[in-house]
């Protein structure tokens, strides 16, 4: 059972090279139908007693011929409470004989349809007004849900029912009072319906109100010691650092600070894997020294691009080399053979969280010998360590600070360290690994795509650019249907899920990203179809507003959802912002309008609240604002153009609108921003001066006082 394998990269690659031809539809007596499945998230429960359906209109028609309720449980492969909960219940037989008994059940792999956990997840915030994975919903077999829960234990504990006792309350609720279950149902869907209506065209806002109260409200809950904001667990929150970076480059010099302290301290701390880099996906501690330990393709793509935004405001190397590592990483371990990036690592490895990454004082002593003692200080090293009696290594002085305590050279220290750092990773490596999700999800790439492009231009680094162009070139080959629709994700080959409004609005802005950042034309005639492709498959004709889900895909009960910037920006925003890039950089003005009136459609919840909209009130600054113009012309791949591709990028210019005109010209680069048109300039020394006067950079040092 899945409880005693101490490897699952190798279990998930048995089941998927096993030869199920011989098999029965319901996966015969070792299996469940999800035998069948391509998720590795579904693959992972295809032993559990319990039988199992995967989504589709067989298992809601046995609900509806046998008058079964539904549970739908929905997760992903590297959750690691979605383990737990498998462990507990689903791998048991007791569980399993109520649930085959009296249900009819459904595994979602949250990732491959966003969709469903989109709608399902709205119904439990709701109902509890939370949510999280695993997710279970009861529901009938008309797809209506009646009661949401999480994570729950096999048995009931400190007042709380588990498995064993809810599952036959439900069971005898069924058959015994349907019209409660009924009188459920319409509530919750009344509920739902509500959160769909609440479009008003008419609202106005005032953008710096707006970004005012941001900024006191992400000052109030901001952890000055620590970095961060809230309490625990504690979250990365790229947008919010993305956001305030924004507001510091404009003279917030506070909202600066805040974010630059929280990425300096996440840098420092636990969450940060020192030895292979990269992040992990949140901290239960304030200090962020416990992750969570699993790694997100997303985290890394959008801390990159935070961390990126620091640089160019600030100038300070620190940031790069954050990012440059977390790319490092991307190419180590999440990178595909064939150039797209895969999902994530799991946080569990030989069934403990964790495991991988921390270490014992004399395992390193063993690997380090005579330079064990500098490595212990400098990462935080002791005998009893700092997580349940291991060391998860961190390193609370950087190290100038650290040599001038210890009276050490940095210039001698920092590569000692470095030689440390490589041994205990070799060694490292040769330790069972956690499990990776090798689904490539395009919404995902795009992400990581923008990241890499924008890392390249900024750095001046051509390998970023293959990188990213090589994951591009991936997508736009395999992940399409021959009629040119963007698909959802690929494991071995497509899957047959359509690509949702993330997928199309993620990926146009990596391919402009990465026109941005290679003047390469085809990029953004790539993106520009994107775009129309996102009209004709998202945009509603009756009502106006986009959808989430094509028109041409399975529609939710619903069309519903709470509709906000989380981890990453929401799909409405971020195809806000894109719109209005290509309007720019492609003269389609008609962008302008549809981004425009998307924005409208949800301007009442952004005025509600606006530090859960941070990308629309993005949105709506470029919509506002006066481009910042650079127009490019000449020989495209000349080193003068790139030098001079590189000097732009180096700085911060979130209105940017770039175009470029190839000719056989020596390179040229107009300039028009904070209405001044600008000489014409050829190189970099005449650019800089420019670039000073449009988009200073300000350094911690200068902010001080």
């Amino acid at each position: 059972m899945a409880n005693t394998r101490l490897d699952t990269s190798a279990y998930i690659a048995r089941l998927r090279a096993l030869d199920k031809g011989a098999l029965p539809p319901n996966g015969g007596q070792g299996f469940n139908r999800l035998i069948f499945a391509r998720s590795p998230y579904l693959l992972q429960h295809a032993e559990n007693p319990v039988a199992w359906y995967e989504w589709g209109d067989a298992a809601f028609e046995k609900a509806r011929d046998e008058n079964r309720p539904v549970l739908l449980s929905i997760g992903y492969a590297t959750c690691h409470w979605c383990h737990v909960m498998a462990h507990e219940s689903f791998e048991d037989e007791q569980v399993a004989a109520l649930l085959n008994n009296h249900f009819v059940c459904i595994k979602v792999d949250r990732e491959e349809r966003p969709d469903i956990d989109d709608f399902y997840m709205t119904v439990s915030q709701v109902l509890t007004g939370s949510g999280g994975w695993p997710l279970n919903i009861f529901m009938t077999p008309d797809k209506r849900p009646f009661m949401a829960v999480t994570y729950l234990p096999r048995q009931g504990r400190e007042g709380q029912n588990g498995m064993m006792e809810l599952l036959p309350n439900i069971a005898a609720l069924w058959r015994q009072r349907p019209d409660l279950i009924e009188k459920n149902c319409r509530g919750i869907m009344d509920a739902m319906d509500n959160l769909s209506s609440k479009i008003d065209h008419t609202v106005s806002v005032d953008l710096q109100q707006l970004a005012d109260t941001s900024f006191n409200q992400l000052r109030n809950i901001y952890d000055p010691v620590h970095g961060g904001f809230g309490t625990v667990p504690k979250f990365p929150m790229p947008m919010n650092l993305s956001w305030l970076i924004g507001q510091g480059a404009t003279g917030n010099h506070d909202a600066l600070g805040m974010a630059l302290h929280t990425l300096e301290r996440m840098r420092r701390g636990g969450i940060w894997d020192h030895m292979g880099s990269g992040l992990h996906r949140y901290a239960v501690d304030r200090k962020w020294l416990v992750p969570h330990f699993e790694k997100m393709l997303y985290d890394q793509a959008m801390v990159g691009l935070a961390a990126l935004e620091a640089n160019q405001v600030t100038g300070d190397d620190f940031y790069l080399r954050m990012a440059e590592n977390i790319f490092s990483f991307v190419a180590r371990e999440l990178t595909s053979p064939e150039g797209g990036f895969y999902a994530a690592l799991d946080a569990d490895s030989e069934g403990v969280e964790g495991k991988c990454y921390v270490w014992d004082k004399e395992e390193i002593e063993e690997c380090l010998g005579d330079e064990a003692p500098l490595f212990c200080r400098f990462y935080g090293v002791t005998d009893g360590g700092n997580f349940e009696g291991h060391t998860i290594l961190n390193t609370p002085l950087g190290l100038d600070e650290f040599c001038t305590e210890a009276k050490l050279d940095p210039a001698a220290t920092g590569p000692r360290l470095e030689r440390c750092r490589l041994l205990l990773l070799e060694k490292r490596e040769r330790r069972i690994g956690p499990f990776r999700d090798e689904k490539i999800i395009t919404a995902w790439n795009g992400l990581m795509i923008a990241a890499l492009a924008r890392g390249g231009a900024v750095a001046g680094d051509l390998s970023l650019l293959e990188v990213a162009s090589r994951a591009a070139s991936f997508l736009l080959e395999r992940l399409r249907r021959s009629d040119g629709r963007l698909l959802r994700s690929f494991l071995g080959e497509a899957a047959d899920i359509p690509g949702f409004l993330e997928d199309y609005a993620f990926l146009a802005f990596g391919l402009l990203e990465l026109f941005e950042a290679t003047l390469d034309t085809a990029w953004l005639e790539w993106a520009v179809k994107l775009a129309d492709q996102t009209l004709e498959i998202f945009l509603d004709p009756g009502s106006g507003r986009f959808l989430k889900t094509g028109r041409d895909a399975e529609a939710m009960p619903l069309a519903a959802s709470l509709e906000h910037d989380g981890v990453v920006p929401s799909a409405f925003s971020l195809t806000a912002q894109t719109f209005i890039r290509l309007a720019r950089a492609a003269a389609r003005p008609d962008l302008l309008d549809h981004a425009r009136r998307l924005l409208e459609s949800y301007a009442a919840d952004v005025q509600r609240q606006p530090t859960i909209h941070l990308g629309s009130l993005h949105a709506m600054a470029l919509l506002e604002n006066e481009p910042f113009e650079a127009r490019f012309s000449g020989q495209r791949e000349h080193p003068a153009m790139l030098e001079l591709l590189h000097s732009l990028k180096s700085h911060y210019c979130p209105n940017l609108a770039l175009t470029f005109e190839a000719n056989d010209d020596s390179p040229a680069l107009a300039i028009c921003a904070l209405g001044t048109c600008y000489p014409t300039v050829r190189n970099v020394s005449e650019l800089e001066p420019i670039m000073d006067r449009v988009a200073p950079r300000f350094r911690p040092s200068q902010m001080m006082g």
